[in-house]
């Protein structure tokens, strides 16, 4: 079987996705090839797992100061470009494409008739049983039609009583001691760095790690500024005493395996992260702050709260066995098996998928 593998390159998350699942397919000689889209070229970094990959354009939003800017979104939007992209992207030797929430290669597999899985955490707001919050009609349509599907698996902290799986991150990952001092790893890359520092900076007895792409490296006080890595963002991450991050959905997924508390802040008009926020708290698995907050990051470090380890298993290898299995119509069997493995199971979860 030879795969077509697009991934949305808005964010990190999607990439620690595909990076686990490039493993497996790795480990099992599978014919896969992927491609990017959103970001540009030069923004992409430790990408050697994904051998010869591809990068189009895309489709993504842009943000300032912590929310959606339509207009920012609508002047780096380039619709000519997409199309050419879709049409001009060549599916004829591929068995099967998979998508997570790439469009390029979503729209391209629907022109050309070619099965599209979708695998990935947008897919689990298809189910109405997800909490969301803030989803008007633009939301719903760019939610059902930037990367449409013909089979769908989507992740989630929770199953919902739905057909849903847990999230794909690294299982080996464990958390780590503590340094010393205690620091906090702060990422948030859609906030004005300015200000995220300056507001980091009354709190002078508190460590903080700062993260963004557009950071040099440098000392500031109690803050490390650091451009963002994999490798040492792994490392900070896993002896950290706590996360301030945006409402994505890996990193605090990778929290919440390990046991480390997070404090969140959605993109003002996201939906994604709107709705992510919406489950934290009704999940009561993390706190959230809708505004980059001093008083807000006060109570969260003076009572900063346990988190005991989700444990999640190795999603990625039992998805790539079940994308190997052609049996895209029916994930009911693969859901049930990575929830028992949990701890968590169900067993009012939907039939198919």
């Amino acid at each position: 079987m030879k795969l077509l593998y697009g991934v949305q390159g808005t964010g990190n998350g999607h990439i620690s996705r595909a990076r686990m699942m490039a493993k497996h397919f790795t480990e099992k000689n599978v014919d896969v090839r992927f491609l990017f889209s959103g970001r540009a070229s030069e923004q992409y970094f430790d990408m050697d797992i994904f051998g010869d990959y591809q990068l189009r354009d895309g489709l993504t939003f842009a943000t300032d100061k912590g929310s959606i800017s339509a207009l920012k979104t609508l002047a780096q939007l380039k619709p000519l470009t997409f199309i050419r992209d879709v049409r001009n992207l060549d599916l004829s030797s591929y068995d099967a494409v998979i998508t997570d929430f790439e469009p390029v290669t979503a729209w391209a597999a629907r022109l050309q008739k070619k099965p599209i899985i979708g695998v990935g955490h947008q897919y689990a707001f298809d189910y109405p049983e997800v909490p969301q919050s803030g989803v008007d009609l633009r939301n719903r349509l760019i939610m059902r039609f930037f990367a449409p599907v013909q089979y769908r698996l989507g992740l989630h902290w929770s199953h919902f009583n739905a057909n849903i799986a847990p999230p794909i991150i690294n299982p080996d990952e464990i958390r780590q001691p503590c340094t010393t001092p205690p620091h906090i790893v702060v990422y948030l890359p859609f906030e004005d760095q300015r200000q995220v520092s300056e507001v980091l900076a009354k709190f002078p007895k508190q460590k903080f790690i700062q993260y963004a792409p557009q950071l040099e490296r440098e000392e500031c006080g109690n803050i490390s500024r650091r451009p963002t890595s994999l490798h040492d963002f792994k490392h900070q991450l896993c002896h950290a005493k706590g996360v301030i991050c945006n409402a994505g959905f890996e990193l605090i997924s990778e929290c919440l395996h390990m046991g480390i508390p997070a404090l969140a802040k959605p993109v003002a008009g996201q939906a994604e992260q709107l709705g992510n926020a919406a489950a934290l708290k009704q999940l009561g698995l993390a706190s959230v702050m809708h505004d980059f907050s001093a008083i807000d990051i006060e109570n969260w470090l003076a009572n900063t709260p346990s988190q005991r380890p989700a444990h999640y298993p190795d999603v990625a290898a039992a998805i790539c066995d079940w994308l190997l299995s052609g049996e895209w119509h029916d994930s009911s069997g693969l859901v049930s098996s990575l929830w028992e493995q949990s701890g968590r199971p169900s067993h009012t979860i939907a039939a198919t998928g």
